[in-house]
């Protein structure tokens, strides 16, 4: 028969093994982000990132230099080289013609149309000899190769090294911290208000807030952009400037500041507060001295998902910016690098990990107060 100390050992390994897969599930995807970041792009085109340390087959067309490199020997013309630049890959198979890329097996002589004929050895070495002199560009040759693992930071230099970054990132911290600081001082307010202020329509106001919450962004993009710019008309300020987003940031995150502040706000001892009233403390005495400090948990708890939100935003960045150069964030910069057509793609790993730099220094650092601040209010 099992003791209530055995079920209580059973239950915490339960719990730990629980924890363990779940930080296990979460850490996978970024792992493989990063080893993809430092990956070769040419072989991060064509395997994943689990196959980092294994040799990957790739298929390549190259073309001969210029016929200028010719020699002649005896009767016939001969342009030489290797495949490789500076790699130790090996080539399995080639050919002449993109239908049949590796109809030839290495170290085998292919003919060509008028003569010419191609050999290509193991290591990259290639001849190709034709009676005639080469007088157009030079040979295609597509060949299948091994190509052991590599790894480089040019997607990082890629992207540090971008023009306008330096400028975009500033950009962002400017969009980022009024947008995050304003809804909470707004919060913090009404929260205080909803919790221990007694006013006619309070239960109707939070019931409207909590509604808020389940309002798609998308939907209400357009109308707040319309009056926005109706204001902006009405009293001379321009659609595409900081303050426009600022606003827009703030009305997207109160419903949930208020909410997440309200619960804990409301779950304070109401002795402390009703002390401080028959002391003669008013509102906004009990409110600056008395719930703002032991309030601190639950501000730091918005202000990582605020932060993250508004830092990572690239819809609210686009529609109340643009595309100017001035004002483009660090996602539009990044999205910028990907090209029209997102050629550029492999940089997008590199980009994803510069610009969790920031969110993550934020979490880090006011990540002891999160699972407090949203807890509070839920059990009395």
């Amino acid at each position: 028969m099992l003791t209530s100390s055995s079920k209580k050992s059973s239950l915490t390994w339960l719990v730990h093994l629980s924890v363990f897969l779940l930080v296990l599930i979460w850490t996978i995807p970024t792992a493989g982000l990063f080893v993809s970041s430092i990956r070769d792009k040419d072989q991060l085109s064509v395997s994943g990132w689990w196959t980092a340390l294994a040799s990957s087959e790739q298929k390549v067309v190259y073309r001969t230099p210029v016929p200028d490199s010719q020699i002649q020997e005896a009767d016939q013309y001969v342009l030489k080289g290797n495949l490789f630049a500076d790699s130790n890959a090996s080539v399995s198979a080639f050919g002449f013609s993109s239908l049949k890329p590796d109809a030839f097996v290495v170290g085998s002589t292919a003919t060509m149309k008028k003569g010419k004929t191609l050999t290509v050895q193991a290591n990259g070495d290639y001849v190709v000899t034709s009676p005639v002199p080469f007088t157009k560009r030079g040979q295609r040759i597509f060949y299948t190769a091994d190509v052991p693992p590599r790894f480089t930071l040019d997607n990082y230099r890629e992207v540090l090294g971008s023009e306008g970054l330096a400028k975009s990132f500033i950009n962002s911290l400017t969009v980022t911290i009024p947008s995050t600081v304003i809804p909470i001082l707004m919060a913090a307010f009404a929260a205080y208000a909803l919790a221990w202020m007694r006013f006619p329509g309070r239960a109707l106001l939070l019931v409207t807030v909590v509604g808020l919450l389940v309002v798609p962004l998308q939907m209400s993009l357009i109308p707040l952009l319309k009056a926005y710019n109706f204001i902006g008309e009405s009293f001379g300020v321009g659609s595409k400037t900081y303050l426009g987003i600022w606003l827009a940031h703030t009305a997207f995150g109160l419903p949930l500041a208020i909410y997440l502040l309200r619960n804990y706000i409301a779950g304070l001892p109401g002795e402390i507060i009703e002390s401080a009233r028959v002391d003669g403390a008013s509102d906004f005495d009990i409110f600056r001295k008395i719930v703002l400090p032991l309030s601190f948990p639950a501000l730091a708890s918005f202000s990582i998902f605020q932060f993250l939100w508004v830092w990572n935003d690239l819809l609210v960045a686009m529609v109340f910016l643009g595309n100017n150069e001035e004002q483009l964030v660090l996602t539009g910069r990044l999205r910028e690098l990907l090209g029209s057509r997102g050629g550029n793609w492999e940089i997008l790993t590199a980009s994803a990990f510069i610009t969790i730099l920031v969110p993550l220094a934020v979490f880090f650092a006011l990540q002891r107060f999160l699972v407090r601040g949203l807890l509070a209010g839920s059990v009395k």
